[in-house]
């Protein structure tokens, strides 16, 4: 269960961080790279540009591993035990049902028969 669980924060934080970094991005280069454009003296606009194309397809691959191996942690329940937790759920209404207010359903001619 804590690996279902952690997984689960992963999936998360993989999630924000990807919109994140989508939302900084502009396909016609005026997100975060073009605010660079004055301070060249680090990174250009063209590797920024790269980095955040490299983060988002990390991210996203990162995403896809994650939800993948989330598969493999679900905690999953005897199935044997609630097959029988259902069948006595099902007894128990069956048993609690009254028969008198059962009412057969309609005949072909769409006349309900008559009670004896």
């Amino acid at each position: 269960m804590a690996a279902y669980v952690t997984i689960g924060v992963l999936i998360i934080i993989t999630c924000v961080l990807l919109v994140l970094i989508v939302l900084v991005q502009s396909s016609k280069g005026g997100g975060l790279a073009s605010s660079f454009s004055s301070s060249n003296q680090f990174m250009g606009v063209r590797k920024t540009a790269d980095f955040l194309e490299k983060a988002t397809w990390t991210l996203a691959v990162v995403l896809l591993v994650f939800s993948l191996f989330s598969i493999f942690v679900i905690p999953r329940g005897n199935v044997a035990q609630i097959d029988t937790e259902l069948r006595e759920q099902l007894e128990n209404a069956m048993e609690n049902q009254p028969v008198e207010d059962f009412v057969p359903p309609p005949s072909q001619d769409g006349e309900v028969p008559d009670e004896e």
